[in-house]
């Protein structure tokens, strides 16, 4: 077991997504893996979830090297650079199929960033 922990961590916060996808699929091996994937990815399939990993692992080390809030304030500006108000930002969370709570919670950070 100290082999496949071993392997996870090498993996880092994907490995564990990935841990968990192939989990909830309740099949083994190359079809949990392959089911894993194609769950991540969407629409868009196996491809999509390795893309999905691969987002996971930049946003994951970002996080570890600036923390949250950097990332998240940085972001918002290169957004408002962009040309995007605040307001089409809320607008646009709104729009995303995500709770209720994390909505409220993205909101309150953006009202803190302005």
């Amino acid at each position: 077991m100290d082999t496949i922990v071993n392997q996870i961590v090498a993996l880092g916060v994907p490995g564990l997504v990935l841990l968990v996808a192939m989990a909830v699929t309740g099949w083994a091996g190359a079809a949990a893996i392959t089911a894993g994937l194609a769950m991540l990815g969407g629409p868009f399939g196996m491809l999509g979830g390795i893309a999905v990993l691969g987002i996971l692992a930049m946003i994951s080390k970002g996080l570890a090297e600036y923390g949250f809030e950097a990332i998240f304030t940085a972001t918002v500006e290169e957004l408002k650079k962009k040309g995007k108000t605040t307001s089409e930002i809320e607008n646009e969370i709104n729009s995303y199929p995500i709770s209720r709570e994390l909505k409220l919670k993205i909101k309150e950070y953006l009202s803190e960033s302005k």
